[in-house]
């Protein structure tokens, strides 16, 4: 996608595809391969200069930077949305997995009937799990299965996503010649609503060990977000909306991470933090 619309704009470019620590931790629950494991081997290829773009799911990209790595573009935003694929629901219980802990305790609240399952692997190692009948459900980002074209059973799901969910964006080194006509591309409603979601990212802090979704949404001069944190368990939770205006986005986004924290918020999150690690 990147790369078209690159050469769209007379930029010729090379793809490096990049088998990072994230994609090769299948075997235990996601959270212990550490912070930016979708990332830090294409930061180091950038470090060193044998790339000169790095193009992520901005869902996985740590609010710490490498000062050489700037994000020049995002792309317009696809689905933020969780969906519910299903296969086979002839058994009493659905059994759906899922690798996250937002999902999962968003599942344990809004359908206490589901069982959770731990699940690995991309989508087409998911499906096929699916298909077997292992699972009756996954929960997966609807934008994966749009870029994938994959059609199958899904619903939507009323969850508030991760921050930045369906959001693709480009780092580059700042010294770029090509950097002014590469920040071009970026598409300005979804980088103000990214970034209103990572700046009360950082504020709560948690990290991928706390449960929680935060989805911000531009309208004119207004910016919308909404906000959940939630216990390990999902019996608790903690969700808030807010409306401000663009142009004072990044102080009224802080000041809307300090609500959360004061009506319980910070208190969910620090226990999920103590629990998640103690695992």
């Amino acid at each position: 996608m990147v790369q078209n619309a690159l050469y769209a704009k007379g930029i010729e470019s090379e793809l490096v595809i990049v088998k990072t620590s994230g994609d090769n931790f299948l075997d235990k629950p996601f959270r212990d391969a550490g912070v930016g494991a979708f990332v830090r081997e294409i930061d180091d290829l950038m470090r060193v200069g044998d790339i000169d773009l790095a193009v992520h799911s901005m869902k996985d990209v740590p609010t710490k930077r490498p000062k050489e790595s700037a994000l020049c573009a995002v792309l317009p935003r696809a689905s933020p949305y969780d969906v519910l694929v299903y296969g086979d629901l002839s058994r009493s219980r659905m059994v759906v997995g899922t690798s996250s802990l937002r999902r999962r305790a968003q599942i344990a609240r809004y359908y206490p009937s589901y069982i959770c399952k731990h699940i690995r692997g991309n989508i087409d190692t998911r499906m096929k799990k699916l298909a077997s009948g292992e699972f009756s459900g996954l929960v997966i980002a609807e934008a994966g299965l749009e870029r994938l074209n994959l059609l199958s059973n899904k619903k939507r799901l009323p969850f508030i996503p991760s921050p930045n969910q369906g959001i693709v964006g480009v780092m580059a080194n700042r010294a770029l010649d090509e950097y002014e006509s590469i920040a071009t591309l970026s598409h300005e409603p979804t980088l103000i609503a990214g970034a209103a979601e990572r700046i009360i990212m950082e504020a709560l802090g948690g990290g991928c060990l706390a449960p929680l979704g935060i989805f911000a949404q531009t309208s004119g001069i207004s910016l919308t977000i909404a906000a959940e944190v939630l216990s390990l368990s999902g019996d608790r939770a903690v969700r808030l909306k807010k409306r401000m205006l663009i142009s004072d986005y990044e102080h009224e986004s802080r000041v809307f991470a300090q609500q959360i924290k004061e009506c319980g918020g910070e208190a969910l999150i620090a226990e999920a933090v103590a629990q998640s690690s103690a695992f």
